[in-house]
């Protein structure tokens, strides 16, 4: 019998739901948060512990975490920014310091790190009991020039810790470029240099690293010094961890989306959710497709056995395109609440669900 993922963990807009596998098919149980928007996920290597970050509006942000795989849960300390200064360089910051959003969630080596909206970074060394804000980021100059892509105001979504190295850590901005510490959080690198903000900058600001709108970056886990990046401007792929980006030839129907699934193992293969562009948020002619490389971004094959083939608006979001560490299994959810599983490395797909909520975030854990 194939050694399918235990679950699926299904963020959604009205709650966290898991599907597991049986011999009759994927199965979806009832939800766990049932009515709350459930933002982000994780699950910690080390100790298995799961966690959840919520948004419930004027509640506050709020993250529970699992020690037996879901069975119970109880709340931890969420992120939070300390005071806006009164005086300095950043007294009159329009950027507010209270979190609305945790738009990022990763663990790696007992450290977990949160990505927020506004653009912060926490950590957190003692499983989620307290958290730090990373000042060496926040406080950087160039943070006065970041600006929100869908939101108001920059975000942080996309957090890679090297598996060969914890202190080595990447993450995405939107609209803020890639950075880069390789000393857990002490100093930072911009590394966003091969990118072009040309669809939505004027010409002289094209490619400042500063301003590029990453909307998802996926690392090999097999070969970490690759990654993949779909930009808001088209797709990227590096090879030196991060450091360089190379534009990939755009795809059919189209190199507008937002999320990407690296493989695991074979550092020439991603996968893609593509839309028809920044102002039609829809797929292209109504038909939803998974775009895959296999080559490193040479070319492309657009798989769609097993989606709707017409009269189809979903939209795929950042975190709701994800590979299984088996390189086999695929799972992806819409916005319209429609959940799709490949079990053959994205030759065909099969329909869990049409019913659920607004899909935000997947993680197999």
């Amino acid at each position: 019998m194939a050694a399918w993922p235990q679950t699926l963990c299904i963020g959604t807009r009205k709650g966290l739901f898991a599907a597991t596998r049986d011999g009759r098919g994927w199965r979806i149980g009832a939800p766990h948060f049932a009515g709350e928007p459930v933002t982000q996920l994780a699950a910690d290597p080390q100790d298995g512990a799961w966690y959840a970050a919520l948004r419930l509006g004027h509640f506050g942000i709020k993250l529970r975490k699992s020690t037996d795989r879901g069975a119970s849960w109880r709340e931890v300390a969420a992120p939070a920014f300390p005071p806006k200064p009164r005086d300095g360089p950043w007294k009159d910051d329009p950027t507010p310091w209270s979190v609305d959003l945790v738009w990022g969630l990763e663990a790696g080596a007992g450290r977990l790190w949160a990505g927020c909206l506004p653009a912060g970074l926490f950590k957190s060394d003692d499983g989620g009991a307290s958290w730090q804000l990373v000042e060496s980021l926040w406080d950087r100059p160039e943070r006065k020039e970041w600006f929100g892509g869908g939101y108001d105001h920059a975000g942080i979504h996309s957090i890679l810790v090297d598996p060969r190295d914890p202190r080595h850590v990447t993450v995405g901005i939107s609209c803020g470029g890639v950075w880069q510490t390789r000393d857990g959080g002490e100093r930072w690198e911009s590394t966003s240099g091969g990118m072009d903000a040309g669809e939505y900058m004027p010409a002289e600001r094209r490619y400042d690293p500063n301003i590029q709108d990453v909307h998802r970056i996926d690392q090999c886990k097999a070969q970490p010094d690759v990654l993949w990046c779909q930009h808001h401007g088209g797709l990227y792929r590096s090879t030196d961890a991060g450091m360089n980006w190379k534009t990939i030839p755009s795809p059919a129907p189209s190199a507008f989306g937002f999320p990407v699934a690296a493989h695991p193992q074979d550092p020439q293969r991603a996968w893609f959710a593509p839309a028809h562009s920044d102002a039609k948020r829809i797929p292209v002619d109504g038909r939803l497709l998974v775009n895959e490389t296999r080559d490193g971004g040479a070319s492309f094959s657009a798989h769609g056995y097993g989606l709707p083939p017409r009269d189809a608006y979903h939209l795929i979001y950042r975190h709701a395109l994800v590979a299984a560490d088996d390189g086999k299994t695929l799972a992806m959810g819409s916005t319209t609440g429609g959940l799709w599983i490949s079990e053959d490395a994205d030759a065909s797909w099969h329909c869990v669900s049409r019913d659920l909520p607004p899909i935000a975030v997947l993680r197999w854990v």
